[in-house]
């Protein structure tokens, strides 16, 4: 019997069975929660029910880049079933919101019974490294309208919200990039009636035109991490 009352991709996927197993822990996630942090060891996953993370690289000078972003599609501290016992990079909530935790040794425990879990944490890292390689090649070959564009459709898909309170830096360290770019690319989307901004906020006012102001690494991620849990996933752009 198919568990019900899950948003979580993966949990929704499950048997009770398996969620048994688990031993899921409700969790709130208030905002710039720290999830994980660089040489701290993993000691749970966490299922996003609501909200959005972000995985950041920092480097020596204190700067900051997003290398990947959390949903409600996805399991944070996946790597440590694959091995990993201390995190490399940083974890922490951009929107509010709440889902599960789980130990990690109930985790891999479930992990190495070879089942349906086992199978739908590994589609995940696949879906997580099809995101981070698209978004590398889109931030190499598209323009930053675009970028900015993607980032803000992606946010949206996985929040399951159209407005956020996010500053101008914060999106600057997440796209790589200046503040006055952001300032003049937001400009930009603003004219062309695709959002609308206020000092701290972003609102999504035209999906299909902040779509077509993207580029195609948006459709390709956004159908890759919607359909992972499928035994044969297509992607189409």
């Amino acid at each position: 019997m198919r568990t019900s009352g899950f948003k979580n991709t993966l949990l929704k996927a499950l048997d009770g069975d398996v969620i048994e197993r688990l031993r899921l822990q409700p969790v709130r996630f208030e905002l710039k929660h720290e999830i994980e942090k660089p040489c701290n060891p993993i000691d749970h996953l966490y299922f996003l029910e609501e909200g959005m993370a972000s995985m950041t690289t920092t480097f020596k000078d204190g700067s900051q880049v997003e290398v990947g972003m959390f949903g409600s599609e996805s399991v944070i501290g996946v790597s440590a079933l694959m091995g990993t016992k201390k995190s490399l990079n940083r974890v922490y909530t951009q929107i509010a919101g709440h889902g599960y935790s789980c130990q990690v040794e109930d985790a891999k425990r479930e992990f190495r019974l070879g089942g349906a879990f086992q199978f739908l944490a590994l589609r995940y890292v696949q879906a997580q490294l099809v995101q981070a390689m698209q978004s590398a090649g889109c931030n190499a070959k598209h323009s930053f309208e675009q970028r900015l564009a993607r980032w803000l459709l992606l946010c949206a898909d996985r929040a399951h919200i159209d407005t956020f309170k996010i500053s101008h830096e914060f999106l600057a360290d997440m796209l790589g990039g200046r503040r006055p770019t952001i300032s003049t690319t937001a400009g930009i989307l603003k004219r062309k009636g695709l959002i609308e901004y206020t000092r701290g906020e972003i609102r999504i006012l035209d999906v299909p035109g902040l779509t077509k102001a993207s580029c195609e690494c948006y459709l390709t991620i956004k159908n890759y991490l919607d359909n992972y849990t499928k035994f044969d996933t297509v992607i189409t752009s």
